[in-house]
């Protein structure tokens, strides 16, 4: 090829050595540039029609996954520029002072084809786990990560050595010496890989985990754990980003091991008015036993206090004397019993309906249970429901809960 272009421009176009021997080179260089092209083409054609067939005959799914991360695509560049590097020679056989510098710069591409081939593999890999039940939720991306950043390092190392024709050894010297700023220039990347191998060993995190952090505005879904932030989908559809080594040095709220519970929590008070407490006649006992969840425990209740008070002589003209029942105590006791009853209340786990320390507002009735619905909207439909029903059951007991005065409520005062 090299004659036949020589021979061709020197005697046909009557040239000089000089112009023909450069004809020459640009010659070879368009046919082999031209032929290289072609190649290209037709591996990417045909061999990824081929290859495609191939792996979706085969049982794994490894392969089907290299085809999508276009490592057969990659690995055809690279297959190029190796061709292309045993043809330079050839190329440039009279220009050997350009041969050296056309070697060099081939070599770099191929390091680069190499790494990005690299890259393809390893995002197979980490694409592959995913499949995998135990790797589902495992912040995988923040390893493929680390690897991609050592690559790199590698491959600029090699290509310095490669354009400046210096020894490895004597830049992975430097690079030793450099350590101090490069632990400076990659303080955060360093921290997220080691915070993203603790959130793996300890499992403080995984994908799709719903996690709170007041501190970065956080109330969502993790979707993506990274080698420098943790991404979370919040329920307002915003997204938040957090340092992964903020997962380690700060406080969150994971409610993954309320969702593998056997129910949600119900934590929540309203506040009875002090002055609406009041001692039990016996008129209101027979009154009370009209309520169908309450009727046995009345009977025998009051069958026990009058017992009580008939065995030790108790004077009940005045009621504060001896046992007696309490208008709050009979309806704390009908909470329990309604939570008892209530389908939604998981009852294999605490519940019970308590009474905490006065307060200015009055005194709080808490009711603590878990719910068996524990997605969010669903979980908020049975707590609302249940304290329907306790707002509404209150004035059946005389009991008043206590809210701030209205302007409406000031103005009926004014009038009166």
């Amino acid at each position: 090829m090299n004659k036949f272009f020589y021979n061709f421009t020197r005697d046909h176009l009557n040239l000089s050595h000089e112009t023909a021997t450069y004809l020459n080179v640009l010659g070879n260089l368009f046919i082999i540039a031209a032929l290289g092209y072609i190649f290209f083409k037709i591996v990417r054609f045909y061999g990824s029609k081929l290859i495609r067939k191939v792996a979706n005959k085969t049982k794994t799914e490894f392969d089907d996954i290299l085809v999508k991360n276009a490592f057969f695509l990659k690995l055809s560049r690279v297959l190029v520029l190796y061709i292309v590097f045993a043809l330079l020679p050839y190329i440039l056989i009279h220009f050997s002072d350009v041969l050296a510098y056309a070697k060099r710069f081939v070599n770099v591409l191929i390091v680069i084809a190499f790494i990005s081939l690299l890259r393809s593999v390893l995002h197979s890999i980490k694409d592959y786990l995913r499949t995998l039940s135990v790797f589902k939720d495992k912040p995988l991306e923040s390893y493929v990560q680390i690897f991609m950043i050592i690559l790199w390092v590698i491959g600029l190392v090699i290509s310095f050595s490669i354009i400046t024709g210096k020894p490895l050894l004597r830049f992975f010297t430097a690079l030793g010496a450099f350590s101090a700023v490069l632990l400076l220039i990659f303080k955060d990347t360093i921290l997220g890989f080691v915070s993203s191998i603790q959130i793996s060993v300890y499992d403080t995190v995984r994908l799709q985990d719903w996690i709170t952090m007041e501190k970065f505005g956080a109330d969502g879904n993790v979707i993506e754990i990274n080698l420098t932030s943790v991404i979370v989908k919040n329920f307002d559809n915003t997204i938040t980003s957090i340092p992964t080594y903020s997962l380690i040095s700060d406080s969150f709220k994971n409610w993954r091991a309320m969702n593998h519970s056997g129910g949600r929590r119900i934590k929540r008070a309203i506040f009875i008015k002090i002055n609406s407490i009041h001692f039990l006649t016996s008129e209101e006992i027979e009154s009370y036993k009209k309520i169908a969840l309450i009727k046995d425990y009345i009977t025998e209740a009051s069958n026990e206090v009058n017992t009580y008070n008939t065995e030790h002589n108790i004077d009940k003209s005045v009621l504060i004397n001896g046992r007696n029942l309490t208008n709050f105590g009979v309806f704390r006791k009908y909470l329990d019993l309604y939570l008892q009853q209530h389908p939604k209340i998981n009852q294999e786990l605490l519940f019970m309906t308590r009474q905490l320390a006065p307060t200015p507002d009055g005194i709080p009735l808490e009711v603590y249970a878990f719910s068996s619905e524990k997605e969010w909207s669903i979980y908020e439909r049975v707590m609302a429901d249940i304290f329907d029903h306790i707002f509404a059951s209150v004035p059946y007991f005389q009991l008043a809960i206590f809210e701030n005065p209205t302007g409406q409520d000031l103005i009926n005062l004014k009038k009166q």
